[in-house]
């Protein structure tokens, strides 16, 4: 409820905010898109912003106010990532899995650990058009790529992924590697030339972001089969710069996490 004793431009800018939305991919595309994303600044002012490794490719539709309209390839963050979010930012996204990266982009995102890349104009058929409807973006995001989905795939690298993402990046290497009779060197030597480091690293950027949700809630102790709370400690703070005490203070909103945010 409003207050009346506020002026209309104090009202006005307590409206204003980050406006997020989200839908998951259909079943029939699991194996390789999560979800696919909107976000615009609706602050008013730039928003300065800690964004958080989350293990995902995401494919982003840009527009910042004064800038032509991009679409960018983000590689695989292995820290925080300070940007600022331009006022009246726009963007939409598809957020990949992994196997997307062979099957779909048929490409590696090895050079882009901790980076990205403009794609071409026209990549996909994606225009600045397709940051006004949300939906109608999703539908021909969708379209595409139901039409790139692959005749052959390699099953044992469709295992290996749909047992990391199940266990959220709890399984050992070893474990893995025993589970899809596939050696540790082979499968670190694919993840290094594909995506740009290795498999146990990828899997404690998924603990990390399981874990985030518990953190953000005030549960301060390990819950995501880390091997004691120093451990935790260590690994939230190599990923995220900061202590998880930090992290769960949130201040000025700084720190997000895309795949945690609450959609309007």
């Amino acid at each position: 409820m409003l207050n009346l004793h506020q002026s209309q431009e104090e009202q006005n800018k307590m409206e204003q905010h980050l406006v997020y939305q989200f839908k998951p991919a259909e079943q029939a595309l699991n194996d390789f898109v999560e979800s696919y994303w909107y976000l615009r600044n609706d602050t008013g002012q730039d928003k300065e912003v800690t964004l958080l490794p989350d293990g995902r490719i995401d494919l982003i539709c840009c527009q910042v106010p004064g800038m032509p309209f991009q679409v960018l390839l983000l590689g695989i963050d292995t820290q925080a990532d300070q940007l600022v979010l331009k006022a009246g930012t726009r963007m939409v996204a598809i957020s990949f899995k992994l196997p997307a990266v062979e099957y779909m982009l048929q490409d590696t995102v090895a050079e882009l650990l901790n980076h990205a890349r403009q794609l071409p104009e026209g990549f996909w058929n994606f225009t600045a058009r397709d940051l006004q409807d949300f939906g109608e973006f999703c539908k021909k995001a969708n379209q595409k790529i139901v039409s790139l989905l692959p005749r052959e795939t390699d099953s044992r690298k469709l295992e290996l992924f749909a047992l990391i993402y199940a266990s959220a990046g709890a399984l050992t290497v070893k474990t893995l590697s025993e589970k899809v009779f596939w050696s540790s060197r082979q499968i670190n030597r694919y993840f290094h030339q594909q995506f740009g480091l290795p498999l146990k690293a990828y899997c404690d950027i998924l603990r990390f972001r399981a874990s985030f949700p518990q953190i953000k809630a005030g549960r301060l102790f390990p819950e995501q089969n880390f091997a004691d709370q120093s451990h935790f400690i260590k690994a939230v703070k190599k990923l995220s710069g900061v202590l998880p005490k930090a992290l769960k203070q949130n201040q000025d909103d700084r720190f997000i996490q895309f795949s945690t945010l609450r959609p309007e």
